[in-house]
């Protein structure tokens, strides 16, 4: 299955339809580019090569492994696995979550006003539930509101789901502070969602 690609102002998004719609990005800054768990699709990293100058791969949450490996040692750059710190890039990493089974950080690019997010924060049908954005399933009762405090994001990107690339501040907002009250939503949408 082909992805859907987007450009927009940081680069390039591509997407495979789907119940979960996983999605990867290419960031593109002063000429070098930055892809953030990606998988492979031929026509989206040809059009990553047009971007610019590869300089690195991030895998943003441990079990992303997607073909983040391979896609690093394709492009001869490194494979920045849940890094505690960016530096040499135009982001800051911010923690999500590190707990048995799930250890996650996201990007926060604040000369662009972008979050870039794994998994906690999505915008597919099943985080979403009718939002532009909504918090991932698992972590409805425990939302990752403080991780996210400091950041009023224009753009936010995920790694499920299409990009918000307006007044993503908003939605991460409705996201977070829905994230309880939509859990009865939850329930009543999942025989529906998973017909998709």
């Amino acid at each position: 299955m082909t992805a859907t690609i987007t450009r927009h102002a940081v680069g390039l998004t591509w997407l495979e339809p789907g119940y979960m719609a996983r999605t990867s990005h290419a960031l593109r800054s002063e000429g070098r580019v930055w892809l953030v768990d990606p998988f492979a699709d031929e026509p989206a990293l040809r059009e990553v090569e047009s971007l610019g100058t590869p300089a690195g791969v991030f895998q943003l949450l441990d079990r992303h492994n997607r073909d983040c490996e391979t896609i690093a040692a394709r492009l001869g750059v490194p494979l920045l696995r849940l890094p505690e710190q960016a530096s040499d890039t135009p982001f800051d990493v911010v923690p999500v979550l590190s707990r048995p089974g799930w250890h996650e950080v996201a990007l926060w690019w604040e000369r662009e006003r972008a979050l870039i997010v794994a998994e906690a924060i999505g915008t597919a049908p099943a985080f979403a539930l009718g939002r532009r954005a909504g918090v991932h399933p698992m972590l409805r009762l425990t939302p990752p509101r403080a991780q996210f405090a400091a950041c009023r994001p224009s753009m936010l990107l995920v790694g499920h789901g299409a990009p918000i690339e307006a007044d993503a501040a908003t939605a991460l907002d409705d996201a977070l502070g829905h994230a309880r009250s939509d859990i009865p939503r939850l329930v009543t949408s999942l025989p529906q969602l998973l017909r998709r």
